[in-house]
């Protein structure tokens, strides 16, 4: 007779936890300054792109984050630390990308 086993779920461990808290106050931070920038700038008023701009570059961090975690919960904690930090360096690109176009063009502003 065969039995069904069913493989149990590894706890994720003290370093790696430490690990994801931490980053997860950087990409935290990442969203919170998100928002705080499309409260200064909503009431300038801005057109559909703006808004669409602006929300994702609030959503990014998260989505960022989310895979990041997926992919690398499994990895080694230096290997998911790595993985953390290249997810923060893309969220700090798309940033500097989101703060390069308000601040460089009138694309935010209605016509």
């Amino acid at each position: 007779m065969t039995e069904n086993i069913v493989a149990a779920k590894q706890p994720l461990g003290l370093w790696k936890s430490i690990i994801v808290g931490i980053a997860g106050l950087f990409y935290a931070y990442a969203v919170w300054n998100a928002l705080s920038y499309t409260f200064t700038v909503a009431p300038a008023g801005i057109n559909a792109y703006g808004w669409f701009v602006l929300i994702f570059s609030v959503l990014f961090p998260i989505l960022v984050f989310v895979i990041v975690y997926v992919l690398a919960r499994r990895r080694t904690a230096a290997e998911l630390t790595i993985a953390m930090i290249a997810g923060l360096a893309l969220v700090a690109v798309f940033w500097m990308n989101v703060a390069a176009l308000s601040m460089l063009t009138t694309s935010f502003l209605p016509l």
